[in-house]
């Protein structure tokens, strides 16, 4: 009878590393789907303000309206802000985990602050909606790890702890920097296409 209760542990211990193994997997492919559909856009919108593409104002239509609020050089700051954005490619690949999160979560949190800040939550009214769901898919990616499908697992890449304190001091400093010197963002549609990357008047990523 021992013997039988010990064989019978032993599948049960079996079927449960079989079960986990699985949900493990599972888990991973649902980090691999949320990095690549978030960080894609997120490359979009950033590939709007600093090439023009998909319908954006590039460079130098967002540098404008940047300098209008207060933000100089214009230039400086619309590259920080397109850079920010593309960082979602790092995200999408998994690769430099946290650096793409945090570089997304700074450029929300801008827009959050310009754009939207004293409207409504919902995007419908102008409000923190998506930028507020952008920051919070990057600061869930942040704690959770990018998981087994990225360029970080297959490549061993882990960046040290100082390197990513640093970075992510700079951009809470650069933000609040950008938010304490500039003034409030009142703009039309058109000119909001600029900012916010949409091409269609919305606020797609913040």
């Amino acid at each position: 009878m021992a013997r039988i209760a010990q064989v019978e542990d032993f599948a049960d211990t079996n079927a449960l590393a079989d079960w986990q193994e699985e949900s493990s997997a599972l888990q991973d492919i649902g980090l691999l789907l949320l990095r690549i559909f978030d960080g894609g856009l997120l490359v979009g919108h950033g590939s709007q303000k600093l090439f023009g593409m998909f319908g954006g104002f590039g460079l130098q239509g967002t540098a404008g309206w940047l300098e209008s609020i207060g933000l100089k050089p214009g230039r400086l700051w619309a590259t920080a802000a397109g850079a920010a954005e593309l960082s979602g490619g790092l995200m999408a690949l998994g690769l430099f985990h946290p650096l793409g999160e945090i570089g997304t979560i700074s450029a929300m949190a801008m827009a959050t602050g310009k754009m939207h800040w004293g409207k409504p939550i919902w995007a419908t009214s102008g409000g923190p909606e998506l930028p507020l769901t952008n920051m919070a898919i990057s600061l869930a990616l942040i704690f959770t790890g990018p998981g087994r499908y990225s360029l970080d697992r297959i490549l061993d890449i882990k960046l040290p702890g100082w390197l990513i304190a640093t970075v992510a001091l700079g951009a809470a400093a650069s933000v609040a920097y950008a938010l304490n010197t500039s003034q409030a963002a009142t703009l039309p549609n058109a000119n909001d296409q600029g900012v916010e990357g949409t091409g269609e008047g919305g606020t797609a990523a913040g």
